[in-house]
């Protein structure tokens, strides 16, 4: 309680100290707390180039008790190279390991764009949309991104089919990066949301009369537990 009500009152510096020593004796919430406030680097008593290395000791230790959560930010320090070295392969292991014993939405939607890509894993298109599919059914949340992340998969797909039939010499030189950057997915998928957006606007207006703004949800971070979560004193 002591810890939580620090964190509450603003005193961060203090609830990391306590999560701290309270992760140390192995509880799973003083771990995913502790790494909480570091990754949001909310702790100046802690120098800043070892804020990430120590979050990613203490998700790892909330990840091995089965907070999901943690599991799916060890795969995104991997991913993006928090903390340790990027390591796509890694990340892919953490993502699996949420996808299949906590059947996490974000994990699945992570797995189907490191498909799409090749990141960690060989490339499979075919793979990419039934973890993009998995992701849109284990979470309702998900299925707006999904829907983008499929659109821009069928572009990719329709350009790699043509590249592989018979007419391969006349569309050789349709290479994505080459004709629009390599940015160019990220434009793709700008394109779409503006699409989807209207196409919601216009049938709520059909239905409702009154339009609301539609579009995928940010991730959540891990939330700070209600007190009487916390662990004993």
């Amino acid at each position: 309680m002591t810890a939580y009500n620090s964190y509450k009152d603003g005193n961060t510096n203090s609830a990391v100290i306590q999560y701290l020593l309270l992760a140390e004796q192995g509880y799973e919430v003083a771990q995913s707390n502790a790494a909480f406030i570091l990754d949001q680097k909310e702790a100046s008593i802690i120098e800043e180039n070892e804020t990430y290395p120590r979050a990613l000791l203490h998700w790892n230790r909330a990840a091995s008790q089965g907070y999901t959560a943690a599991r799916l930010k060890l795969g995104d320090y991997h991913f993006y190279g928090f903390g340790t070295e990027v390591d796509y392969e890694t990340a892919f292991i953490h993502y699996r390991l949420a996808t299949e014993q906590q059947h996490s939405a974000q994990a699945m939607f992570n797995l189907g764009y490191m498909h799409e890509k090749g990141l960690g894993i060989k490339q499979d298109i075919h793979l990419a949309k039934r973890f993009y599919d998995m992701a849109a059914d284990a979470s309702p949340d998900a299925q707006v991104p999904v829907f983008l992340a499929l659109c821009k998969l069928g572009i990719i797909y329709a350009f790699q089919y043509v590249r592989e039939t018979n007419v391969k010499e006349i569309f050789s030189y349709l290479d994505m990066d080459q004709l629009f950057g390599p940015e160019w997915d990220l434009y793709l998928m700008t394109i779409i949301a503006l699409l989807l957006g209207t196409v919601i606007a216009y049938r709520q207006r059909q239905h409702q009369g009154v339009p609301r703004p539609a579009g995928p949800r940010p991730a959540v971070p891990p939330q700070e537990p209600a007190p009487e979560q916390q662990p004993p004193q």
